[in-house]
């Protein structure tokens, strides 16, 4: 390894504009990587979810709702008669 001044001694001391520039440059990079893996994780969860409602769309028959409806009716009209006068 060759000696050299740098090797030995601290660089020039940077201005305190430079400073700034260095660390907005740097808070601007994790801001952009932050925002990119946010981004790329809002896409996946988007997709599962779709993937998952078309899924319990297509699993769900359209007759099951009224079925279901019909159950709860069900249920309250024979409460109301069994609490009759």
């Amino acid at each position: 390894m060759a000696a050299s001044k740098e090797a030995f001694f601290k660089p020039g001391k940077l201005s305190a504009q430079d400073r700034a520039s260095l660390t907005d440059n740097a808070a601007k990079q994790i801001i952009n990587a932050e925002a990119d893996q946010r981004a790329r994780k809002t896409e996946r969860l988007r997709q599962l979810r779709e993937a998952q409602e078309a899924t319990i769309i297509a699993d769900v028959p359209v007759s099951a709702k009224k079925t279901i409806r019909q159950e709860l009716t069900g249920r309250i009209s024979s409460i109301a008669r069994s609490n009759g006068p």
